[in-house]
């Protein structure tokens, strides 16, 4: 492949900044353009401008007075869900793809191991959440072998990773992975739960996946999340289950009252997972900003090597 399509990143934070050092360190197919910021002297703008990356602090208006925005051909949002509708519209108004960071979704959601391939072709894909990436694919997993009726998920994350955008999008965070479950996982009803955990030293981050199904056994379970866990760790090394798998029966003597949707009688599955973050930027720590980072760049060189074989095919 010859040229790296060259990228840009909206926002400075933890996310953003990750984001930046993973594509300069890793990537074969994208190239730094742009890193984008509103705050002067944020530590990801001083970092971009020490790797020589353009840089400004007038946000989207900013981004395209840059000489590099023409070549830019995907961009990043790391900001908020509130901020991502405007920059949706500037980027693929100017026909650029957008790798929606934010839990905004406007975009399809794109979880790569279970549907990275579906959606090469979109202007704007969303990446749903830290906690999302985690945990969709666990449970789609589980909906790959039987029926899921019920999915939870809690993230469990250190305070110290979540940054400002993070915090600014609690309830998205809810609302768009608790749909994610539905959509991509495959649950009947989903719903998700996040915790910052200000512990010292700060905890890796911990979640926790509880499904209840049926029309699968316990082996065949097994067997298609630890494949699902191989898939992920490909692009994430650091993610790993943390303890055997659960496994709970519920018969006709002692059904799951699942609110509005009444009884259960299946199997409870539950899977603790662990992410250890590559620490590219914050600490090993930071597994959240690793797999939302990892998944998007993985993503993005998808679709890039999609679109470079459809030109010379």
């Amino acid at each position: 492949m010859s040229a790296k399509t060259k990228i840009a990143i909206i926002g400075s934070g933890n996310i953003g900044t990750d984001l930046m050092i993973k594509v300069m360190r890793k990537s074969d197919v994208l190239e730094m353009g742009a890193m984008v910021g509103i705050d002067p002297e944020s530590d990801g703008l001083a970092r971009a401008k020490r790797m020589g990356v353009a840089t400004t602090h007038e946000g989207i208006d900013g981004l395209q007075k840059l000489d590099v925005w023409p070549d830019i051909g995907i961009v990043f949002d790391a900001t908020s869900a509130g901020a991502h509708k405007t920059h949706n519209e500037v980027v693929t108004a100017a026909g650029k793809t957008m790798i929606d960071l934010t839990p905004a979704a406007i975009g399809p959601y794109v979880i790569p191991v279970v549907n990275g391939e579906a959606h090469l072709d979109e202007p704007n894909v969303n990446m749903v959440t830290c906690g999302g990436q985690a945990t969709i694919p666990i449970v789609a997993a589980v909906s790959s072998v039987g029926e899921v009726h019920y999915a939870e998920i809690v993230a469990s994350i250190s305070s110290k990773s979540a940054g400002p955008g993070t915090r600014a999008n609690i309830d998205e965070f809810t609302e768009t992975t608790s749909a994610g479950i539905e959509k991509v996982g495959g649950a009947a009803k989903g719903r998700a739960i996040i915790i910052l955990n200000p512990a010292e030293p700060p905890m890796i981050m911990r979640d926790t996946v509880m499904t209840l199904s049926s029309g699968a056994s316990e082996d065949e379970i097994e067997a298609a999340v630890l494949a699902m866990i191989e898939k992920v760790k490909a692009y994430v090394p650091g993610y790993r289950l943390k303890q055997k798998v659960q496994f709970e029966r519920f018969g006709s003597n002692n059904p799951v009252k699942i609110p509005g949707q009444g009884s259960f009688e299946g199997i409870k599955t539950t899977v603790f997972l662990e992410v250890e973050g590559a620490a590219h930027y914050l600490p090993a720590y930071a597994g959240n900003l690793d797999i939302m980072t990892s998944a998007g760049m993985a993503t993005a060189e998808r679709m890039v090597k999609s679109r470079s074989q459809a030109v010379s095919a």
